[in-house]
């Protein structure tokens, strides 16, 4: 049995095929998503499909869902593996709840901190109760990059490369430096805060640049690009 998971983000839409919990492709979508998804159901013919929606996306999507598979739209009210212990659950982003949904599903009663690097870096920390407590949101790596360039008159738009120095010897270098070791910085001293309040305590990194980062971390940190993908499937299977 074949599922479609589709992800809208503020950067990149994606989507994933599973078959029986298993991933058959990932792939990011061009313009509004709709030429493709059309093709994915063609292809693989999913019985079931999600939807997990940070934009305001084209509505046309979730009709091609609707008539063609057993589809879900991924918000508050879902039913989820996890409670939410925040003040107005509706303005939680579907990605954290899918990112939530895979960390109570693959690290039980545990105390988890997912750290999801995407147009922002979201820390959600899953109580080992299975509760969604909350966390912080701060920039993400190419928002952080275009912010230098748009707000000075002279720096340039820098792309992100992963071969920089510590010491930067030139302007590209020294943005470099500063933004991506200011992340590392930032991500291992908000583990430590974490570590320092709560034992049992399981960190999980995610995102596209997810597998970059765990090598400069420090922390011994479980990296997984998939992560939000799976949480889909999981949500799929409890709510379709």
């Amino acid at each position: 049995m074949k599922t479609l998971c589709v992800d809208f983000g503020n950067t990149r839409m994606k989507a994933a095929i599973f078959e029986d919990g298993r991933i058959l492709q990932t792939l990011v979508l061009e313009k509004d998503g709709l030429d493709q998804i059309t093709h994915l159901l063609k292809e693989f013919k999913p019985s079931k499909s999600i939807l997990s929606s940070v934009i305001h996306h084209d509505k046309k999507i979730e009709d091609l869902l609707s008539a063609n598979t057993a589809f879900h739209l991924l918000d508050h009210q879902s039913k989820l593996n996890f409670s939410l212990a925040v003040g107005k659950p509706a303005t939680v982003g579907a990605d954290r709840l899918a990112l939530a949904a895979a960390a109570v599903h693959f690290f039980p009663q545990k105390n988890n901190l997912v750290i999801g690097l995407g147009s922002c870096i979201t820390y959600n920390f899953i109580h080992q109760s299975a509760v969604f407590v909350g966390g912080s949101i701060s920039p993400g790596l190419e928002m952080r990059l275009k912010s230098l360039n748009d707000y000075t008159a002279l720096l340039p738009l820098v792309e992100k490369k992963w071969d920089f120095p510590l010491i930067g010897y030139d302007t590209t270098t020294n943005i470099l430096s500063g933004v991506i070791l200011g992340m590392v910085k930032e991500m291992e001293g908000i583990v430590a805060a974490y570590e320092e309040k709560y034992s049992n305590f399981n960190v999980v990194l995610t995102g596209g640049d997810c597998t970059y980062f765990e090598r400069l971390l420090k922390n011994k940190i479980f990296a997984d690009p998939d992560l939000l993908y799976k949480g889909l499937y999981a949500i799929s299977e409890t709510n379709n």
